[in-house]
This record gives structure tokens, sequence and C-alpha cells, in this order.
């Protein structure tokens, strides 16, 4: 089998805390710190430096252009 599935619990800092559940029905828990969560923004803040359009903007050239072709 390639991929084996299941399920599990990863803190905001990547640690698993739970699982991989496989093979069956179950439940799994974890006891979260919800402190590693201020921690983890300084990997990734999705919503702040990476959200800033003032910065990162997209311009598409979408003037026609000629194909090249070897003959």
């Amino acid at each position: 089998m390639l991929i084996g599935g299941g399920s599990v619990i990863v803190s905001p800092l990547g640690e698993v805390l739970a699982g991989p559940l496989r093979d069956g029905e179950g439940v799994l828990t974890a006891e979260l710190d919800l402190d590693e969560l201020a921690r983890a923004r300084f990997d990734l803040d999705a919503t702040g430096h990476y959200a800033r359009p003032d910065v990162f903007t997209l311009h598409v050239d979408e003037t026609a252009r000629t194909t090249v072709t070897s003959e």
C-alpha cells in the first residue's frame, strides 16, 4: 500500500501529539498548548507579512505572443 491513510493530531510546531490511527476506528485525544500558536507564527504567519498587497503584487502580461517553431 502506497498511502496508509490514518488520523493524527499535530501541534502548531509540527510535533505529533497522537496517532497515527490506522486499521480501524478510534478516537484520538491530546492536550494542546495554545501558547504554541504564537510561537508557530514566527515560522509562518499567513495573515501577516505574506498578506501585504503593498509588498507583493501579481502582474499578468496578457498580450498576444507569436510562437517559435523549428523547421
